[in-house]
């Protein structure tokens, strides 16, 4: 196992060596965990075959404040590091997180403790956003000290789009409230490419996005919730799957959809917003998908062809980058700027392509396909935004590159909250 993970480490570092001059490896957990202890001794294997000034070793640790005057306690950096001494990695810098900024005589205490020169030992307190973190590590010449290790010469850094992007996000010019709708909302990380995205918005437009959580499981006995995600400026159904919390998904999207306020579904999200738009617009109150009806009397939402005879489900989905071909002139092309995109996939059911005609007659078009015809993107034409993708756009943001549906979707609740959308009467939930 350990000469596998030192191999695939070996191939990394030397099918980026052309591009790069450095090669990141990061193994997340604890020190001491079994789960982790081959990837260390792969690393440590390869440190000795690299040789010195070829390897850095970083140790992330944690700098608790405990007591009523809050003190800090350097044991669990101590432990920790003669853990990673005893099993032959030695750190050559350690970053210590914690609450607040550590006193010249912590730093002092860690370096003689666990054995790093006082340059090497970094602070990082809490920030109001993680996006501070590469200015207070370049602060504490971080970069310098490393590049100085691995002999890679001089490189002053350029923080100014970095900067720009933290100026921007502070601006606070005018907020927006977006409701995120899903079944694991009590675990925010499971979102978190999400909550990024909202981030990297901000970074863009100024503009404060609060994000509003809401049970999907919940909400069809919560008519409090319902009321007010009325109020919401935006909705956002991420993705999922099961049986369990689609009904508040799908109320969540008849809301949406009848007030006028804007509203973008991420995969099954994509699929809740064809479910919930055939029962209440096209009055198909049996419409469900196969996932979660087998014999569902309208199946909106079919298998993939291709996934009917997959009986080992192990890493067989459709997965990964896949190109997307958009109608020209239609609001998803508007967006992109263009008409051909690639995004990454991760799904195993589909729209059933026999609905697209009626789905079409009432206003729900289809304005993205797939090169082979499988149904990308769906978009209601007479609202202000009401866009469904089947692929996952959060994986592609950026802090100086948000995504544009991401984008999109705020500037439209910024649009709604200025100035709302005159919207017919809403029909009673189903």
């Amino acid at each position: 196992m350990t000469d596998e993970i030192k191999e695939r480490i070996q191939n990394v570092a030397s099918d980026a060596v052309d591009a790069v001059d450095v090669v990141i490896v990061e193994v997340g957990g604890t020190v001491g965990d079994i789960e982790s202890m081959p990837f260390l001794e792969a690393l440590r294997e390869l440190s000795y075959e690299l040789g010195e000034g070829h390897m850095a070793f970083v140790h992330t640790t944690l700098v608790p404040l405990v007591g009523p005057v809050g003190e800090a306690k350097t044991k669990p950096t101590q432990h920790s590091v003669r853990e990673l001494r005893a099993i032959g990695i030695r750190p050559t810098m350690i970053v210590a997180r914690g609450p607040a900024p550590l006193s010249p005589d912590i730093k002092a205490k860690i370096s003689l403790f666990c054995d790093v020169p006082p340059e090497a030992v970094i602070s990082v307190p809490d920030q109001p956003v993680i996006y501070e973190v590469p200015l207070v590590l370049e602060a504490q010449g971080v970069g310098d000290h490393l590049t100085k290790l691995l002999g890679l010469g001089g490189h002053a850094p350029d923080f100014t789009g970095w900067k720009e992007f933290l100026n921007t996000y502070r601006q606070g010019r005018g907020s927006v409230e977006i409701a995120v709708v899903g079944k694991y909302t009590e675990l925010r990380d499971a979102y978190l490419s999400h909550i990024e995205a909202f981030h990297h918005v901000q970074g863009r437009l100024g503009s404060t996005v609060h994000l509003q959580w809401y049970d999907s499981e919940e909400m069809p006995r919560n008519p409090a919730a319902l009321a007010r995600l009325e109020r919401s400026d935006g909705v956002l159904v991420p993705g999922g799957f099961g049986a369990r919390g689609i009904e508040g998904k799908v109320q969540a999207i008849q809301i949406a959809r009848t007030r006028g306020i804007p509203y973008l579904g991420v995969c099954y999200g994509f699929q809740m917003q064809a479910i919930e738009f055939a029962r209440n617009a096209l009055g198909l109150p049996g419409a469900n998908t196969t996932e979660v009806d087998l014999h569902a009397a309208d199946p909106v939402v079919c298998l993939l062809e291709e996934q009917k005879d997959v009986a080992k489900l192990g890493g067989t989905m459709r997965l990964g980058a896949q190109r997307v071909l958009l109608t020209a002139d239609s609001g998803i092309a508007r967006v992109y700027g263009r008409t051909e995109i690639w995004e990454r996939h991760r799904h195993r059911y589909e729209i059933n392509p026999s609905y697209l005609d009626r789905f079409a007659e009432h206003g729900l078009k289809v304005t993205g396909r797939s090169p082979d015809g499988r149904v990308e993107v769906l978009e209601l034409t007479s609202h202000p935004f009401f866009v469904g993708v089947q692929y996952h756009p959060e994986f592609l943001s950026r802090p100086e590159a948000p995504h544009p549906l991401y984008l999109a979707l705020v500037r439209a609740a910024l649009a709604r909250k200025e100035v709302p959308a005159p919207v017919a009467p809403a029909p009673a939930l189903a």
